[in-house]
């Protein structure tokens, strides 16, 4: 432990040794918000699945903390910032909601990271992406779980051009998390000694990319990266090889792939693509048991957002019964005090910036011979550990971060 973190345990320690001795819990209850997309682009990847997430980890908690129950509460905040605001402020002011998780996509995210702090309420980001969370709209009550468009682009990013794929062309989603994602993977490139041929800018949920392949494909950039999530990715993907554009010699990269991602494409067309994750689900012995029961009340395997979501939702009841209270300001010290141990992180660790320190994993589509199942179509290829994967501290634009 570095004299950062000692010198944190010791704050919080003074901080819990100044609370009441009785455990105290808001309106008898402890609840949780979810968050999610349920039925638009992204609704594979979070959506029904982070439900099913939240409610093992309540389960397996025992349904009680502090004596009390756990409660869930569910909503849709529709990809859009405004309905997502007035879904959070009725659940933190009049629906004793605690902390929300997710929260859907990366302007809903900034959104909530708000008015959490505000209200003296909790918001964890587990599907959105941008760096933001931990940079500028960073605040004490704000954390980032499961990953972030830096570790995405750096390991990615990195591998692709030291391999000598070192001019790209990016399409873009049109909102925060895309635009995050292209500036991170734009800056990797570079440091690499690679360069930025051009970009393009393409509305979420479109269903027609052809004009935006076009372009790149003119571009003759070696690396078309696809700065974009979901159906969206999905969409891309299947329609550059309409194009014919691998074969042309371009090389397309999905900054954010995912397993179900890779299943809606097949591996007859994903085989070979590379990409990082912070979860697979047949990773180990650990991963495979929390998988078996998640995939027999969803369906299939946990992505590494439905993953996060009991990561997150286990850690803050874990703090919950450290603080001895739902009061916001003491459980996020216990928050940041505890190390974060369950079967996708393995000494995990929440940085000043609210950012959770992991191992990300870079993972290649197999080719189709190689898969012995349905959900069998990624390998691990390399362990990025968390200091490699996260933004510096020294670069960070947190305004609680001292340097």
């Amino acid at each position: 432990m570095n004299l950062k973190r000692i010198a944190a345990a010791l704050t919080v320690g003074a901080a819990f040794a100044a609370a009441p001795a009785a455990a105290q819990v808001s309106d008898n209850v402890v609840k949780l918000g979810i968050m999610a997309d349920m039925s638009g682009p992204f609704a594979d990847q979070n959506g029904p699945g982070d439900v099913v997430a939240a409610k093992l980890a309540i389960e397996d908690f025992g349904g009680t903390v502090l004596g009390k129950p756990i409660q869930m509460v569910d909503g849709d905040p529709q990809n859009k910032t405004d309905v997502g605001l007035t879904l959070a402020r009725r659940w933190y002011d009049t629906e004793a909601v605690d902390v929300i998780i997710g929260p859907g996509n990366s302007a809903v995210g900034i959104a909530i990271h708000g008015i959490a702090k505000d209200k003296n309420k909790i918001s964890i980001g587990t599907s959105a992406g941008t760096t933001e969370l931990t940079g500028k709209a960073c605040t004490t009550h704000g954390f980032h779980w499961v990953y972030d468009t830096y570790a995405l682009a750096k390991a990615t990013g990195s591998a692709l051009t030291k391999a000598g794929y070192d001019s790209w062309y990016f399409i873009t989603s049109d909102y925060a998390f895309g635009h995050s994602l292209e500036r991170d993977a734009a800056g990797i490139v570079k440091q690499m000694g690679g360069k930025v041929v051009g970009a393009v800018r393409a509305p979420l949920n479109t269903p027609d990319f052809s004009s935006f392949l076009l372009q790149a494909q003119s571009s003759k950039a070696k690396v078309i990266g696809l700065a974009n999530a979901g159906t969206d990715m999905v969409n891309t993907m299947k329609q550059a090889a309409e194009f014919g554009i691998v074969q042309g010699g371009q090389k397309v990269a999905g900054l954010l792939v995912l397993l179900n991602n890779i299943h809606s494409l097949t591996l007859k067309d994903a085989q070979g693509l590379i990409f990082t994750e912070a979860f697979y689900w047949d990773q180990n012995d650990e991963t495979r048991a929390f998988s078996k029961r998640f995939q027999a009340r969803h369906g299939k395997p946990p992505t590494m957002m439905q993953a996060g979501v009991y990561s997150a939702a286990t850690h803050y009841l874990k703090a919950v019964k450290e603080a001895g209270t739902d009061e916001a300001t003491a459980v996020v010290a216990a928050m940041k005090k505890l190390p974060i141990n369950d079967f996708m992180t393995k000494n995990g660790w929440i940085r000043d910036d609210g950012r959770v320190m992991r191992e990300m994993y870079l993972l290649e589509a197999k080719k189709p011979e190689e898969s012995k199942g349905e959900w069998d179509l990624m390998k691990v290829v390399a362990t990025i550990p968390a200091e490699e994967s996260a933004r510096p501290l020294s670069e960070s634009e947190c305004p609680l971060v001292k340097k």
